[in-house]
């Protein structure tokens, strides 16, 4: 656990600078009240909750009203601290949205990107109205299923879309639903592949091309843009007065990666969780061969900056591992789990985490074994080999990725810094470190939350510029750093992890 160096989390309902940041998951979500003071960012986590994805009728969706209940739990116990905060942020996920009719109710829930009808969505896109050239050389962002502007295509001709007067990305939505003000945060926006990204505006040619109006968004707003101040209704039910609620980083990525305690320009992030997201910051769009050909993003950042980066599958096949293995009446621990990898033997297999078979299988493991035997190697003999199997390929993955970023970056990429849940995996950390051939800092953990704190001090007129803030958090927060090791070893099995992922594509 990354404990931070000024300790003092005890908040006073006389002081000022507190701010809650709500960070939600596709998991679960937090309630974290920050609080800058005498050059130190402490936090201190309130309330923890569950969040799933609601089954119905074979579809998959978020319970946009029970995570509103969260948040105004969260606040009530903010409120019960006797603490008056500045202000309040949310942070969560990409791409999903939420359909506004014209009395401002929402039509329905917001279907959730892991749900099976996303399928196949961006082929049908690309079949009925564009190519994915001219896709990508309009948006500059990488190809998924999920992306917002492939659902908006299948479901043009829905009632959902044909009845909206206003379509709102999920933090935008539940801070909505906190002010009864709606805005389109520009770095939850260019998650979804609707956005020019040199106008940095929803583009009306394309969103054009599907017969819908880009009035359907907006207006575009900034990370630290005040979007209003809590409801009556909200205020009396959490005990709480007109707070501002702030655009913050709407992206949880965003959030995290300006939350990266990095004190020179030369290093990539990885924000490691569920998903892994490597990449740089540019400060501005980077559209060429090179990003086309390895389907490179170019989603918004802090302060005009571009997160130029590529979505990695993480944890996401440890976690359907463990699901299973539950299942079949065996759970771990996490030490265990370290430690069965640690004795398991190195190198026996590679898969390609990014496999369109590991999206979502009903047997995890049993697809690691087909993966195996499609190319030819030695299928894991237990639990641990399998872990093992999934940290190296993860961190050879990496090293593949990194390759691809420093080709486009001006200078020498120094180092890699490790945010998010992932950062406290020392087992990975220590493999990709040595598949990188450089140095690798994690943390921080909570990255997301500090991240949306930062924004909020920033809209609260505390920090003036990211690099304040990152510094900040570097001054605030302990830090491990992991050295290559065996470095010509990795080398040698990075070798042998391209010819794999190259024969599974033949």
């Amino acid at each position: 656990m990354y404990i931070p160096l000024c300790v003092n989390i005890i908040f006073y309902a006389m002081d000022t600078n507190c701010y809650v940041a709500f960070d939600l998951g596709a998991t679960s979500g937090r309630t974290i009240l920050g609080r800058i003071a005498d050059g130190c960012l402490t936090t201190q986590e309130v309330t923890r909750f569950p969040n799933a994805m609601y089954q119905l009728n074979g579809l998959l969706y978020w319970n946009i009203y029970s995570l509103f209940d969260h948040i105004k739990d969260g606040l009530r116990a903010v409120a019960r601290m006797g603490v008056s905060p500045t202000s309040i942020g949310i942070d969560t996920w990409g791409v999903d949205f939420v359909s506004v009719d014209g009395d401002g109710a929402f039509i329905g829930l917001p279907t959730a990107y892991r749900s099976d009808i996303t399928l196949g969505a961006s082929k049908r896109f690309f079949d009925d109205v564009m190519n994915a050239d001219r896709l990508y050389a309009t948006t500059g962002i990488q190809h998924m299923d999920f992306n917002t502007i492939f659902r908006l295509n299948d479901l043009k001709n829905s009632t959902s879309i044909k009845n909206a007067s206003k379509l709102l990305f999920m933090p935008d939505a539940l801070s909505y639903m906190l002010t009864g003000k709606s805005v389109t945060e520009y770095t939850i926006a260019s998650t979804g592949a609707i956005l020019d990204p040199c106008s940095r505006e929803v583009s009306a040619e394309l969103i054009g091309s599907l017969g819908l109006s880009s009035d359907l968004f907006g207006p575009m707003v900034s990370p630290g843009t005040v979007i209003g101040t809590l409801l009556p209704s909200v205020s009396r039910e959490t005990g709480l007065g007109a707070v501002p609620v702030v655009a913050v980083a709407g992206h949880d990525t965003a959030s995290a990666v300006a939350a990266v305690p990095a004190r020179t320009k030369n290093f990539a992030y990885l924000s490691s969780g569920t998903w892994s997201l490597m990449g740089i910051e540019s400060p501005r769009p980077v559209i060429n061969e090179i990003t086309v050909k390895n389907n490179i993003t170019n989603e918004g950042g802090v302060d005009g900056t571009i997160r130029l980066l590529k979505n990695i599958t993480g944890m996401w096949i440890i976690e359907q591992c463990l699901k299973k293995w539950k299942e079949d009446g065996r759970s771990y621990s996490y030490p265990e789990m370290v430690s069965m990898a640690e004795s398991a033997s190195e190198f026996i297999a590679f898969i390609d985490p990014d496999d369109a078979m590991f999206v979502c299988p009903s047997d995890m493991p049993a697809a690691i074994d087909e993966y195996c035997r499609n190319t030819g190697q030695r299928v894991p003999a237990n639990h641990g080999e399998y872990v093992r199997v999934v940290f190296e390929s993860l961190a050879l993955k990496y090293r593949m990725v990194l390759d691809m970023l420093e080709a486009l970056a001006p200078e020498r990429i120094e180092c890699l810094h490790i945010i998010g849940g992932g950062s406290r995996n020392a087992l990975l950390n220590t493999f990709t470190a040595s598949a990188i051939g450089r140095k690798v800092i994690a943390g921080p953990a909570e990255a997301s939350a500090l991240g949306n704190v930062l924004m909020q001090a920033r809209a609260s007129g505390q920090l003036s510029s990211l690099d304040d803030g990152r510094r900040l958090v570097a001054d605030s927060i302990e830090q491990a750093v992991y050295e290559p090791v065996d470095v010509d070893i990795w080398s040698s099995a990075y070798h042998k992890y391209k010819e794999t992922i190259l024969k599974n594509k033949q």
